[in-house]
């Protein structure tokens, strides 16, 4: 039975998530490991069992092999969908936000403080890489507005140790780490 292959390892389930989180992109074996921080050796060898099952490709470039979600397996959105969900809105965000060059992610207000129900507010700090597209996926997936705030790591050090108002105010509430430390 494909199901209890598929959700047999902890592990397996880590990469999945990675790699149907982020679909078009490519990952070889050691950035996968350091991004999920395990071993290169668990992880080729659940790389290369969730290949065996046409779940993932691969491709040899140069000395490296990379791999990326098969988005012609049949179990392609089913997946995607069920993986998604499973995480939950932070760690779906979690996911994306590990994909990008983020240095420290939280989520605060309401939804932080318990509020299932409320729209998600995030500070997102250090990143370059454009997330709307991404959050706007989330947004329709959970039924939440995502609203965040981005800004560099400079900037927030500055306002942090000016002790800027309104980063105060969010710094001081309840919130949950996704990225790094705030």
């Amino acid at each position: 039975m494909i199901l209890k292959k598929l959700f047999s390892s902890s592990i397996r389930v880590e990469v999945l998530s990675l790699l149907f989180s982020s679909p078009d992109e490519i990952f070889y074996i050691r950035e996968i490991a350091k991004l999920l921080k395990k071993n290169p050796s668990g992880i080729k060898r659940e790389l290369d069992n969730l290949e065996h099952m046409e779940i993932v490709l691969s491709e040899k470039v140069a000395n490296l092999r990379y791999f990326q979600a098969n988005r012609e397996s049949p179990f392609f959105h089913e997946l995607k969908n069920l993986l998604t969900k499973s995480l939950g809105l932070p760690g779906a965000l979690k996911v994306i936000l590990r994909n990008t060059d983020t240095k420290s992610a939280f989520i605060y207000g309401p939804y932080a403080e318990g509020n299932a129900s409320a729209d998600l507010d995030l500070v997102v700090v250090g990143s370059d890489t454009p997330l709307d597209n991404d959050f706007k996926g989330l947004e329709k997936t959970f039924g939440h507005s995502i609203t965040w705030i981005e800004m560099d790591v400079t900037e927030y050090r500055s306002r942090r140790r000016k002790k800027d108002p309104s980063l105060m105010r969010i710094l001081s509430g309840k919130r949950i780490s996704l990225v790094g430390r705030a």
